[in-house]
């Protein structure tokens, strides 16, 4: 009987585990997506005729970024759903919101068809697909380091960012494919509407996964005792660390991961292919050392390997980014230098989930994890692009993607050195 009961827990762990992460890679899935056709949105959507093509650029990171900026008022909104009605029914909604905003960008009019109208509506959707990215973080992880077993937090809430390195790839690969297949014509035309579209079935899928999840243990468990939430000032104290701790592997990994590719076309010269094979190299070192980070912060606390990624970042940030602006450097040297450069942000990537939810009691960590979350990446991954774009015409500065990452991880440093030892507070029950 005990055997049977260990197996149903395990078999519970693991479907909270896929049900978890899958809602998060369609996110970055999408996101990724958005930020490599990046040029060839602005042109659809921000370039009525006699605009610049930096000028049309730079609005469609605005409407990136406007995304991100909602992602705090969803982390809120869904976050207390989640602390108050449970982590499950929260996270079927979510899904529901954020596959039909996606694949309704598949079939959105350009600016050529409705004028003004189009970038609005872009930014209508893109906006809904923020508050349910809000949404997502904090319920998904709440449900992997819940359900994960003793001693295994950081190794299931590394899963989260494991599926963000996997939608990254996704999209990028998605993108890939469609450059080879079909014209530059063809891509422009319609080719780029194609991987938003591909959001529903994959929505329906994650959709089915999560009606078959079960509630966490901790939730229920809070439910029968009703604890008193802590005070406000405590949670946003929390939020407001947290969000510090994590705010290098949001800048680097979105400077790293996303960016990169219109940086690369835009500052670089670089072809639309050549972008793309950085950033999956990039996305390859990223997700490389994720679940291996994780599994290790629960052995040597989340802490060291944390401060580690951020160090390294600081570091390396400026001598990578110069060995990819080298005219005379080999592809190979280049190739390794992306590859290196997401593997320092898989670091900080695969400890941080777990690092977050220990910051918070049960009543209040789908809204405390996720706050501290939304409002790091909308600040410096939402804007990172705009920044860095914007920043770059007018200075003429080619180093200011290292700048930007290495600026960030030097805050996260100080922040990362009020982790407890072994990263563990005893408050992730």
């Amino acid at each position: 009987m005990k055997a049977t009961f260990q197996d149903q827990g395990t078999v519970r762990s693991r479907r909270a585990l896929v049900a978890g992460s899958v809602g998060n890679f369609i996110e970055w899935y999408e996101f990724g997506v958005y930020g490599y056709f990046a040029t060839i949105i602005a042109a659809r959507f921000f370039t009525p005729e006699g605009g610049s093509e930096v000028e049309a650029l730079v609005k469609t990171y605005a409407s990136f970024a406007l995304a991100f900026f909602f992602r705090p008022v969803g982390a809120a909104l869904f976050g207390r759903l989640g602390d108050r009605i449970g982590r499950r029914p929260v996270l079927i909604l979510v899904i529901g919101l954020m596959t039909g905003a996606t694949t309704l960008i598949g079939v959105l009019p350009t600016y050529e068809t409705v004028g003004a109208l189009a970038p609005w509506l872009l930014t209508f959707l893109r906006v809904l697909q923020g508050l349910s990215a809000g949404g997502e973080f904090g319920g998904a992880v709440a449900v992997m380091t819940e359900f994960a077993p003793p001693g295994r937090r950081g190794l299931y809430g590394s899963w989260q960012s494991f599926t963000v390195a996997l939608g990254l790839l996704g999209g990028a690969g998605a993108a890939a494919l469609l450059a080879t297949v079909l014209t530059e014509d063809q891509l422009g035309d319609w080719g780029w509407r194609l991987p938003f579209l591909l959001t529903l079935p994959l929505g329906l899928g994650a959709l089915w996964l999560r009606l078959r999840l079960d509630e966490t243990p901790a939730f229920r468990h809070e439910r029968e005792v009703a604890p008193e939430s802590p005070p406000v000032r405590e949670v946003v104290r929390a939020i407001a660390l947290g969000a510090g701790r994590i705010m290098g592997w949001a800048a680097a990994g979105y400077t790293f991961l996303v960016v990169l590719p219109s940086y690369l076309q835009s500052t670089l010269d670089a072809s639309f292919q050549q972008a793309l094979i950085a950033t999956v190299l990039a996305n390859l070192g990223f997700a490389v050392t994720i679940v291996p980070a994780g599994l290790l912060s629960d052995r040597v606390g989340r802490r060291a390997v944390m401060l580690t990624g951020a160090l390294l970042v600081v570091v390396l940030a400026v001598p990578l980014l110069n060995l990819l602006q080298d005219p005379g450097g080999s592809n190979a040297v280049k190739g390794a230098a992306v590859f290196g450069a997401g593997a320092v942000v898989g670091l900080m990537a695969g400890p941080g989930p777990a690092m977050l939810s220990e910051m918070f009691p049960t009543t209040v960590r789908y809204t405390g994890l996720g706050l501290a979350y939304a409002l790091s990446n909308a600040v410096f991954s939402g804007c990172a692009g705009l920044i860095i774009t914007e920043t770059i015409e007018r200075t003429g500065n080619v180093d200011i993607p290292a700048y930007y990452a290495a600026a960030t991880c030097a805050v996260s440093v100080l922040a990362l050195a009020t982790v407890p030892v072994k990263g563990v507070t005893g408050k992730a029950s």
